[in-house]
């Protein structure tokens, strides 16, 4: 029987959909703001205009679609083939008209969250391959998914800001961020910035990590404000961070 509303029950995945579907809203009304004209000017994503941003968003939700098609069938559908895929899938989708990209962007979008919608609780749990090869739980695309839609919101670069976003998904980005820096810290060699921010209890904290796994040489401690990124903001990226002697922030870490 197909649902009209969530099947699940659980109540943390159900607010964890609610915040993916406020940033879908979020993108879509970025995106409606822009003429088809403006979609052909640069994003703050490097390398990718703004039409680059969006076939990508739309096609993202396609591949997440095909994760959550496999886990209600258990039928094995990748997000894609390989990168190269990915990567050129991207590129002929920028070629294409303005409303096409936007029925792109938009259709996609309803498909993931009619499948969505339908997955048992069973379903929610069976186990997927992401694209960089982790096996996770269904329930990993919702994360996945949010992290697309607010992020590259702001990356249309028309207003967006990551001001803007919701406070827990502020705190679920740094941790997300600081997480994947601290498993590249041994292989890469990188010491993690500690981040502390002035609007928590005292005590709030992410990274912080040296090169060997541990917390030795750690960096002053770099203090975002609320709603802020630790790579930057706003047009051209502008760093929110400063150290707790005010001086500029040494580049972090590569994120995703």
């Amino acid at each position: 029987m197909v649902a009209r509303t969530d099947r699940t029950t659980d109540p943390d995945l159900r607010a964890a959909l609610l915040l993916a579907r406020r940033g879908q809203a979020y993108f879509s009304r970025k995106l409606n703001e822009l003429a088809n004209d403006e979609l052909d000017a640069p994003s703050l994503v490097p390398g990718w205009t703004r039409r680059h941003v969006v076939a990508h968003v739309g096609l993202n939700a396609r591949a997440l679609t095909r994760l959550t098609e496999w886990a209600a069938t258990g039928v094995e559908t990748p997000m894609y083939a390989s990168r190269e895929e990915r990567d050129a899938e991207i590129e002929y989708g920028a070629t294409q008209p303005a409303r096409a990209l936007r029925n792109l962007s938009a259709h996609a979008a309803v498909h993931l969250n009619v499948e969505w919608r339908d997955l048992s609780d069973e379903a929610w749990r069976a186990q997927v391959r992401t694209a960089q090869g982790r096996v996770v739980p269904a329930s990993e695309t919702v994360w996945m998914r949010t992290r697309e839609v607010w992020v590259h919101a702001v990356d249309l670069d028309n207003g967006a800001s990551f001001r803007q976003f919701p406070a827990e998904l502020v705190d679920a980005l740094l941790a997300d961020v600081t997480r994947l820096w601290r498993t590249r810290a041994d292989a890469e060699g990188v010491v993690v910035p500690l981040l502390e921010p002035t609007d928590r209890p005292a005590g709030t904290a992410w990274g912080a990590v040296g090169p060997n796994g541990d917390d030795e040489g750690r960096p002053s401690p770099a203090r975002p404000r609320r709603r802020s990124r630790a790579v930057g903001d706003g047009p051209g990226r502008r760093p929110l961070l400063t150290s707790v002697a005010g001086s500029p922030v040494p580049p972090p870490p590569r994120w995703l």
